[in-house]
């Protein structure tokens, strides 16, 4: 027999970085979540480590980023197959560089934000089924020492990473491949700093990666090409040292592990990330190679795109149809990210003389050509992202809206447009006289550009909580930008 629990707006189902910033933003909405996680404990396993840029501006929007960057190393360039370097340093953001700092930094700031928000999280908590009809789903809940209880939300989202209990209980395909097996990752301590601050080598034995934390702690990812084992193989140190000197011609010394991983790696993504009133988020959603550490920073985007949308839908602003953009905006983007990443690590393993030549044009290209390598650096940091249009939008509708600095009409008001937005709401930017958008002031933030006649000169632009433009016009009428904010905020 189970037992009935409260309604929740949303429950979500893992509480790893991808479901604490969800939780967060719904909370922030003044929505009821629930985060279910099976784990009775924090882990300290922690596999991402690299925040980019896009990521950044996202924790920014949410006053999270500057604590979260006291607690690593930033690196300004990253340096490819040991002959390209990206240079991340002239990315136009306000974080021009990608953050090293261990996962468990980033889910420790987000949980503190989703807690005091109003978000419940349960520990512990194991779903064993799943049913959903017309108004909601139903969710069979295992608790430690308790008997199975049965939660009821509105909305469920599965953010329960790769192996993800939701997406299997919908019966929903995985399709894909697994494509490196028997990586070895670990913190580890070292004798001997590396010339470099960010140590990347690959030869036909394999390739060795090397991380500082900034806290004396270094990320070792590593792979031996002969030496293949299962993922329950137990991990060794020397395996660490021996493949680490062979790639790279020195060991640096690795000593006192804090923790050491074997794992595969995998590249597959769900054809539809919604499925009726559940929805996928995060490596429940897609999954890839660590090749350009991509991962984390793909789920948290996935995260920042769907919170809003569904606190719109459950507030009775936007029709439930809204939700269905979530699939049309970031299934591209977690393709890109699977093609990507597979990519760079084919590239990175490349042993045949063929594959080795085609590797060195590349590079060769890279290092010739700018924009090839500006592109990559904008594609990698997640800057380089839009989403669709409809025709005949304004050019910068669906594109990223850069940190803009505001006008600040009183004390304490936001300065930037990544302040601004720190309220969970959209921000309309207009020089112009902005009481027409008054009657939509419980889900608005108004603002004046700092410098009237900069760029967007009589532009006004109606930036969503995401940071991406929903609409934008050239000294429009009091009648089109009240059409709008109709269509974005509905009726007020």
């Amino acid at each position: 027999m189970s037992e009935k629990q409260p309604t929740s707006d949303v429950v979500i189902v893992g509480a790893g970085p991808t479901g604490l910033l969800l939780a967060g933003d719904l909370a922030t909405a003044g929505l009821q979540v629930t985060v279910l996680e099976k784990r009775a404990a924090e882990s300290n396993l922690t596999r991402a480590f690299a925040v980019h840029a896009r990521t950044l501006e996202a924790l920014d929007a949410r006053g999270l980023a500057d604590p979260l960057i006291e607690t690593g190393t930033t690196l300004d360039a990253l340096l490819l197959f040991g002959r390209v370097r990206v240079d991340l340093s002239e990315l136009p953001t306000r974080f021009p560089f990608v953050l090293i700092t261990p996962q468990s930094n980033t889910e420790r700031l987000l949980q503190e934000r989703a807690l005091k928000a109003g978000a419940t999280i349960l520990r512990g908590a194991a779903l064993t089924g799943l049913r959903q009809d017309a108004r909601g789903v139903d969710l069979d809940v295992e608790e430690a020492g308790e008997s199975v209880r049965t939660h009821r939300a509105r909305y469920v989202v599965g953010a329960d990473g790769v192996h993800s209990t939701v997406r299997d209980l919908l019966g929903l395909p995985f399709p894909g491949e697994s494509v490196l097996s028997s990586v070895l990752l670990a913190d580890v301590r070292l004798e001997r700093e590396p010339a470099e601050t960010l140590t990347v080598g690959a030869t036909e034995d394999g390739f060795a990666f090397l991380a500082p934390f900034g806290d004396g702690w270094y990320r070792v990812i590593a792979w031996d090409r002969s030496r293949q084992l299962p993922d329950s193989a137990p991990v060794v140190l020397s395996e660490l040292v021996d493949i680490t000197r062979t790639v790279l011609g020195v060991d640096h010394g690795l000593h006192d592990p804090r923790w050491m991983s074997r794992f595969h790696s995998d590249e597959r993504q769900v054809p539809n990330y919604r499925s009726g009133r559940v929805l996928l988020a995060g490596d429940a959603a897609h999954c890839h190679s660590p090749a350009g550490g991509q991962g984390m920073n793909t789920g948290l985007q996935d995260a920042a795109n769907l919170g809003w949308k569904l606190a719109a839908v459950l507030r009775g602003w936007a029709p439930d149809a809204l939700l269905d953009s979530y699939q049309t905006e970031r299934h591209p983007v977690g393709r890109a990210a699977v093609r990507s990443s597979g990519a760079l690590l084919r590239l990175v393993l490349a042993h045949s003389g063929p594959a080795r030549a085609a590797r060195a044009a590349l590079a060769s290209a890279a290092r010739r050509v700018g924009p090839v390598a500006a592109r990559g650096a904008r594609t990698v940091s997640g800057i380089g992202i839009s989403y669709p249009a409809p025709k005949g939008a304004h050019h910068l509708a669906g594109r990223r809206v850069p940190d803009l600095r505001l006008a600040v009409d009183e004390p304490g008001g936001p300065q930037r447009l990544h302040e601004a937005l720190r309220a969970g709401r959209f921000v309309l930017v207009s020089a112009d006289e902005l009481s027409v958008a008054q009657p939509w002031e419980d889900r608005l933030v108004t603002a004046a550009p700092a410098d009237p006649h900069g760029k967007l000169r009589d532009t006004v632009l109606l930036v969503r909580p995401d940071g991406y433009a929903a609409w934008a016009a050239v000294d429009p009428s009091r009648g089109e930008l009240r059409a709008a904010l109709s269509e974005w905020l509905g009726r007020p």
